[in-house]
């Protein structure tokens, strides 16, 4: 258990990076880790990319090259901010397992190819930005993934029971359901 010094700790040496996100980011770790198993390249990457009070430019690019839209290879920078959004959901579930990439950045072309073919992916999405990401934990219900990050009240929270995944975003905070 973490003591409540420490934790005020962390939650001050953060508080200049999370200026403008909710409490719950305060308390994401001075390390901060993430595992990845791309379910389309099978591909995994498990990288520290916050350490000594920075991102790791070299850890980031291998996120980058992780997240990639695999229909097309291209690679496009992901938001820092939705990385730390990540590390704060899996804490907060307690989740160990890597996260399952269904979908991280989207090209344009294979955005407006997904538009096309269904009603459930936005012409503007974010994900076409690094700013979101399609994903499921295994051994985590996805509607507690769903309603664990509803509860962080970071940015957009969509949930594809169907699918089995859950969509999270940076941007401006709302939720809905899909397929």
């Amino acid at each position: 258990m973490i003591g409540r010094r420490k934790l005020i700790g962390v939650g001050l040496g953060l508080a200049g990076s999370f200026s403008a996100a909710p409490a719950a980011m305060a308390f994401a770790p001075p390390t901060r880790r993430l595992a990845f198993d791309n379910l389309h390249t099978g591909e995994t990457l498990d990288v520290a990319y916050f350490e000594n009070g920075a991102y790791v430019g070299d850890a980031l690019a291998a996120v980058n090259h992780v997240l990639r839209d695999y229909r097309t290879g291209d690679v496009h920078v992901i938001e820092p901010k939705l990385l730390d959004l990540l590390t704060t959901l899996s804490a907060s579930l307690g989740a160990t397992a890597r996260i399952g990439v269904i979908s991280g950045y989207r090209s344009p072309k294979t955005n407006a190819l997904l538009h096309k073919e269904s009603g459930q992916v936005a012409s503007g999405s974010l994900h076409m930005q690094g700013q979101a990401i399609d994903i499921r934990i295994s051994g985590v219900d996805t509607a507690r993934l769903r309603d664990a990050a509803q509860r962080l009240a970071i940015g957009g929270v969509g949930y594809y029971p169907t699918s089995e995944f859950v969509h999270v975003d940076v941007g401006r905070v709302r939720r809905w359901e899909g397929a």
